[in-house]
């Protein structure tokens, strides 16, 4: 697979990634399946996608103690990515930024990885009640210390936190300003797909210039991009999607439009929609790494092979001219 550079420590890694959360955490619980992880990942890593991409609270803890499993036997061959700074309760999900936590957090992380180092460690969330040059502080010694390669920063959670008359990440970038008169920002972590594109309009050309990598989150709209599910399907309880407003039955049916446009561009290229949909986000730059999350082991296949795909500006163009998505997103 094609190798990409994350940061100015130039990190490299598989131009396409796994993504681990779906094998624990926010889709479909009935089909989760710690055997089916384990082929999951090692069919990706077999595929040339080194990055995988977890986080302490996806389980909480089970999905970095699956990948421990797996790490132990090929460690050279990943690159391992997890997050700190969320807290899981029962009814409840809340932000601890706190120096001694992180510290915590990671020796934790480390040990369930089973490894002595952890690639990239990212900030899941900033803790609104501790000052970030605080806690991006912690995650630098973590760095002196030999426990941790490079830092990275999350900016998912954006939409929640979006002032009226501001763009979609202006906070963002403002945290990232402070934190890297700290220590550097090797990546941001951010959702980028065909029918989610706010993060080109300034956080991408910001990462861009200052040589930061850009992890591109859920690069298939959450499998909507891939044109696997149906309208009306239903969701189970636990899945996110069954509280998303796109994903309601009128939602799916009325941004088929997109699905259908990726379609006619897969045919040229004996390709599959969700294929095509990740070449966009990987034709967005050199600095983006789409890390496309999945529970089995032949749709992360399928992901990979994307990366060898080439898209050419008649096809940009025609993606490029496809509706936006209709249905607020949060």
């Amino acid at each position: 697979m094609e190798r990409r550079t994350i940061g100015a420590t130039a990190l490299e890694v598989g131009a396409i990634g796994l993504g681990c959360m779906p094998m624990h955490w926010a889709y479909t619980a009935s089909q989760q399946s710690g055997e089916t992880a384990l082929r999951t990942v090692h069919a990706a890593l077999d595929a040339g996608a080194s990055l995988l991409d977890t986080a302490d609270m996806y389980g909480p803890f089970t999905n970095e103690l699956l990948l421990g499993r797996v790490l132990r036997e090929r460690r050279s061959e990943a690159f391992v990515s997890t997050k700190c700074g969320l807290l899981v309760g029962e009814q409840h999900i809340v932000a601890n930024g706190r120096p001694g936590y992180v510290k915590r957090a990671c020796d934790a992380s480390l040990r369930r990885l089973q490894t002595d180092v952890i690639d990239l460690y990212q900030l899941h969330r900033p803790d609104p009640e501790v000052p970030v040059e605080e806690t991006w502080g912690a995650m630098a010694e973590l760095v002196a210390a030999g426990k941790v390669r490079a830092l990275g920063w999350c900016a998912i959670g954006a939409r929640t936190h979006r002032r009226a008359r501001g763009g979609l990440y202006d906070g963002t970038i403002r945290q990232l300003e402070r934190v890297q008169q700290v220590f550097p920002v090797s990546c941001v972590q951010a959702e980028l797909s065909v029918w989610s594109r706010e993060a080109l309009d300034a956080l991408a050309p910001w990462c861009a210039s200052r040589g930061v990598g850009l992890l591109a989150a859920m690069p298939l709209g959450n499998g909507f991009l891939s044109g696997t599910l149906t309208p009306g399907q239903g969701f189970e309880p636990e899945d996110i999607r069954a509280r998303h407003p796109r994903f309601t039955a009128e939602m799916m049916a009325a941004n088929q439009p997109i699905v259908a446009g990726l379609r006619r561009v897969a045919d040229r290229h004996g390709a599959t929609a969700a294929q095509i949909a990740l070449a966009w986000v990987l034709a967005q730059g050199r600095h983006v790494i789409p890390v496309p999350g999945t529970k089995k082991a032949h749709w992360a296949v399928e992901n990979a092979a994307a990366a060898e795909l080439r898209l050419s500006e008649k096809d940009l163009e025609e993606i490029g001219e496809l509706p936006r998505a209709l249905g607020s997103w949060y």
